[in-house]
């Protein structure tokens, strides 16, 4: 009998007793394929996670990374042979996916640990669930800012200072934190998703000090090669550069910071969706949950995991979920091509 073969995206390590187990041919499939992100999220769960599964499980792991936008893209085109057993992406992007139709709900059998989900990470009819909890705010850089005589941000106008110019990287429109820029530009100009007006005039703004545009999600390279000093980012993201000694620290704006879930989804029609509901259980799993957060700074979802308490000063944790700012998806994401069209007309080229 030979080792099954699987190709699993994301957090293994965490995982061995739920995931793998005895091998049982006849029960497990080839392969299980994990769609998931890319960046400093992959290098962590290379490092931390993956291993340790590969050796528990005598098995093969390969992530298959990409921006939420991207797998969401590939779920359509294979939407008719879906050829992805599990998504995993952003709650705004998921609410995209559940409109076409692309995901399945769970099965609280075998998904047991929905149960212990905290509010904001549980979805509409269990179609997908949030497994790790984040925040879109301010990156800077905190040696920059001292050499220049710059006060640390405190609102998204901050990135307005002239002293930034050419030294700011924005995220795209494409991508979450492009949309967590609007969201937030939005209200500090008296408006919200559903009056979006004051959050171009206010991105527009900022983005007259910006070196480049970013679709990747994932701006480190610019902070270390010194093309940038300030973004709008993610706080798991921020910390994992902070990790390497980089001066980096995140900031949750006055204006409010915008919640940003990851959320886990067995793919509608998946090719072994037995496991992959398995799967979404392991990752909710109170070791899971705590190895996220060492391994990557993602707050944990499930209530009870106990984190070092030095640690959990630097992920979004429980007690900030209250603060973070509801989105209605909902209006988001039915304006959000138009508001892209916009963005590439008003910001982008202007």
């Amino acid at each position: 009998m030979t080792p099954r073969s699987l190709t699993i995206g994301l957090l293994a390590g965490a995982l061995t007793l739920t995931a793998c187990g005895a091998p049982t041919p006849s029960a497990a499939p080839d392969t299980l394929v994990i769609a998931g992100y890319g960046g400093s999220y992959e290098e962590a769960f290379k490092q931390s996670v993956i291993p340790g599964f590969e050796k528990t499980c005598s098995c093969k792991v390969t992530y298959i990374a990409g921006s939420s936008t991207d797998t969401v893209a590939k779920l359509k085109a294979q939407q008719a042979a879906p050829q992805i057993d599990v998504a995993l992406i952003d709650d705004g992007v998921q609410n995209q996916a559940v409109q076409a139709g692309l995901l399945a709900k769970l099965d609280p059998k075998a998904v047991t640990n929905l149960a212990n989900v905290i509010d904001i990470a549980r979805l509409p009819d269990d179609v997908g669930v949030g497994f790790s909890l984040n925040a879109t705010g301010i990156a800077y850089n905190t040696d920059y800012y001292a050499k220049n005589g710059l006060p640390a941000p405190k609102t998204l106008a901050d990135l307005e200072n002239a002293k930034l110019k050419g030294k700011l990287v924005m995220p795209s429109i494409t991508q979450t934190y492009g949309l967590g820029a609007l969201l937030i530009a939005a209200k500090v100009g008296g408006g919200s998703e559903q009056r979006i007006d004051p959050g171009f005039a206010g991105v527009k703004k900022v983005a007259a000090n910006a070196v480049t545009f970013d679709t990747t999600a994932d701006v480190s390279n610019y902070f270390l090669q010194g093309q940038a000093v300030a973004s709008v980012w993610g706080n798991s993201r921020v910390q994992m550069l902070a990790k390497k000694g980089f001066p980096i620290e995140f900031v949750y704006p006055e204006e409010g910071a915008l919640p940003l879930v990851a959320t886990v989804n067995v793919v509608n029609k998946a090719p072994h969706a037995d496991v992959a509901q398995k799967f979404v259980n392991t990752l909710l799993e109170p070791a899971a949950q705590k190895a996220m957060a060492e391994s990557n700074f993602n707050g944990p979802t499930v209530k009870g995991v106990t984190l070092d308490p030095a640690l959990a000063k630097l992920v979004v944790g429980q007690d900030r979920a209250g603060d973070l700012r509801k989105l209605d998806w909902a209006v988001i994401n039915k304006n959000r091509s138009a508001w892209t069209d916009r963005w590439n007309k008003e910001i982008e080229t202007s």
